[in-house]
């Protein structure tokens, strides 16, 4: 991962040596160059789009099931390259976290009254280190036709990112990790087809934004990211209820009760007892996500003032 970000982060260097002179900016007080430098950071909200929770009614997709009262804060820290205002790349750090349970819809769900009944919840903090491309429409149509770069340019965001989560879920008053506790039987002898997940993952950041040239030397930015998961365990949750004796034949007797504990919440009315597993605990048909907007402030390192 490091090695691909040195190696790009050097392309974007070589593309041209920055020379001021080359034309000025809007104040005509300083000197640009054709590659800007900009340091920054940003705040703002996070949330996710879980197997948990949601909205009222059938479940729906993508942000039409989306509860924005889980939305929870993050910030973030990036340096950036950007070659005459229309191409760049970034590395970024990013820290959230993301939540969502399904108590939140109420007995009175209607359609979603299964998902209240399953009671479960989760939460999770959200490091992120990510190498993005940058690519700005108008500031590239305004170079390659001579006209004026406008102040206010929207763009465009993809690239690829390493982050790390750790779902837990509260019992007795104590947050307790889920991946130790393999609640769908993720790595035992009885269910071998489901594997354990791993809390240090690749996900490919998307998203859109708008710059607005403050000042000479600082940006202002407006963004929305969302991230493509290849995992369904961002909330431990993906597929069905297991036999609960698999807990207690894999693991010490008090990890197996806890396990069993986290496992099954479901409310008394929609639970059968002497339950075998097997029953519908997640869907494993979509993967999970997150996505974060958030305002930026951006520093620009290498434009100068005329003497």
């Amino acid at each position: 991962m490091m090695k691909a970000i040195s190696c790009w982060l050097l392309c974007i260097v070589c593309l041209k040596k920055p020379s001021y002179g080359q034309y000025y900016y809007y104040d005509d007080l300083h000197y640009d160059s054709p590659l800007s430098w900009e340091l920054g950071i940003g705040a703002g909200g996070m949330n996710c789009l879980t197997d948990l929770g949601g909205k009222k009614g059938i479940g729906k997709g993508f942000i039409k099931d989306l509860n924005l009262s889980n939305t929870r804060l993050c910030a973030s820290a990036y340096l950036e390259a950007l070659y005459h205002y229309t191409i760049g790349g970034r590395l970024e750090f990013t820290y959230g976290s993301v939540t969502a349970y399904d108590s939140i819809l109420g007995p009175d769900g209607g359609n979603a009254s299964g998902r209240y009944q399953r009671n479960l919840s989760f939460r999770s903090k959200i490091l992120e280190l990510s190498l993005l491309a940058e690519f700005h429409p108008l500031a590239w149509y305004a170079y390659n036709n001579g006209l004026e770069q406008p102040r206010c340019s929207p763009y465009l965001l993809g690239g690829i990112g390493l982050f790390t989560f750790d779902p837990k879920a509260k019992l007795n008053n104590n947050w307790l990790s889920l991946n130790d506790l393999h609640t769908e039987g993720q790595g035992f002898t009885q269910y071998r087809e489901r594997r354990p997940y791993k809390l240090t993952q690749c996900n490919m950041p998307v998203g859109l934004g708008v710059k607005y040239e403050v000042s000479a030397l600082l940006n202002a930015r407006l963004e929305i990211v969302h991230r493509l998961l290849f995992t369904d365990y961002l909330d431990d949750v993906s597929n069905s209820y297991i036999n609960p004796e698999a807990f207690y034949t894999n693991l010490p007797a008090t990890q197996a009760a806890l396990a069993a504990q986290l496992a099954d919440r479901r409310r008394p009315a929609n639970h059968s007892s002497g339950s075998r597993g097997g029953e519908k605990r997640g869907n494993p048909d979509k993967k999970d996500a997150y996505f974060s907007v958030q305002v930026k402030l951006g520093l620009l390192l290498n434009r100068v003032r005329k003497n």
